[in-house]
């Protein structure tokens, strides 16, 4: 078997992880049974569960999940543990720049409000960076599902928490609900406060709402975005614009919008030139963290170590790391191409 060298110690930004989605398995049983939750028994084997989401009842069983996750974090110290630990295990995958996503609202009533749950959020993102040296920022996402108003006060609170480590305003939830052009006036918000817009587009719906978001949002970055490699038009605006897409290769597969990992046509945007960035999307529920979607890229559509370095690069460029923080992963990156294979 060829010599290929360990994607684990490539240096590299994570910029798609959302909040719930980032916990370990083990951790969310510990929590459950701290606080008397009696979880589905889909979230309690040792194998993530079954899901399809391609119809509105597989969101909504995804969602569902989602949502039993979420309700075993209760405490300022439940989210502590859950930022360290993501952290952690980015730090093992090589990763040197996490950016996670969060609706705040989704744990404001637990917490305190919504202020104060950011406030815990942040608090626990800052700590974890200086304790464990990885570049740790957060992008606050609003709710399709929700009224666009919703959506403006979230975009202004993030504005006014940007000195506190918010660097990015998202959408998230099933993009079949919920126009794009509903939340023009919050991303426009974000965007007018310094923060880079990345909404979810091109994902369970095909391409027309990634142009959604590029026309109406702005986006400077695409979460997923990989139904853009049906329109080949698309797929040149992308790339001549450098909108950058979050692709989640094992997310795709696990949720129905690809059969198998070398269906997700990361070739394609790779070849046409848009930039992206691998993400591990929800880890609790689909099973692998971030290394394993550069494993996905080399062992299924035949990646060079050379092009994924050039996946890495691409994903340090997109990020909101500061230049310094950008030079010493570029830099890593090299060094990690540059070495013997052992």
């Amino acid at each position: 078997m060829e010599r290929v060298r360990d994607v684990s110690e490539l240096p590299k930004a994570h910029l798609h992880l959302h909040f719930t989605g980032s916990m370990r398995h083990t951790t969310l049983l510990e929590l459950a049974d701290k606080h008397g939750i009696h979880l589905p028994d889909a979230l309690t084997g040792a194998e993530p569960p079954k899901l399809r989401a391609t119809d509105e009842r597989g969101w909504f069983r995804f969602q569902r999940l989602y949502d039993a996750a979420r309700s075993c974090l209760r405490d300022p110290d439940d989210i502590r543990r859950l930022v360290r630990e993501a952290a952690e295990e980015d730090l093992k995958d090589g990763s040197g720049w996490l950016e996670i996503q969060v609706d705040p609202t989704s744990y404001a009533p637990r917490l305190g409000g919504l202020i104060p749950a950011l406030e815990v959020i942040l608090d626990a993102v800052d700590s974890t960076a200086r304790e464990t040296g990885l570049g740790m920022r957060v992008l606050v996402a609003a709710n399709r599902m929700k009224h666009p108003l919703d959506a403006r006060t979230l975009a202004r609170l993030a504005v006014r928490y940007a000195d506190r480590g918010i660097v990015g305003f998202g959408l998230s939830n099933d993009e079949r609900r919920g126009m794009a052009r509903d939340f023009d006036r919050a991303f426009a918000i974000a965007r007018e406060g310094g923060l880079l817009a990345a909404p979810h587009g091109g994902e369970l719906t095909g391409p027309a709402s990634v142009r959604d978001c590029l026309d109406d949002l702005h986006a400077s970055r695409i979460g997923h975005g990989v139904r853009a490699a049906e329109d080949p038009r698309l797929l040149k605006r992308l790339a001549d614009r450098g909108v950058t897409c979050e692709v989640c290769p094992a997310s795709n597969v696990a949720l129905g919008v690809y059969e198998k990992p070398e269906d997700v046509p990361l070739r394609t945007l790779f070849e046409a030139g848009v930039p992206m960035a691998l993400g591990a999307d929800d880890p609790l529920l689909f099973g692998s963290r971030l290394a394993a979607q550069y494993e996905i890229a080399r062992r299924h559509h035949g990646f060079s170590d050379a092009e994924l370095a050039e996946l890495a690069r691409q994903s340090v460029r997109a990020s909101a790391a500061p230049a310094d923080v950008r030079q010493k992963l570029l830099s890593g990156i090299d060094d990690w191409l540059a070495a013997p294979v052992a």
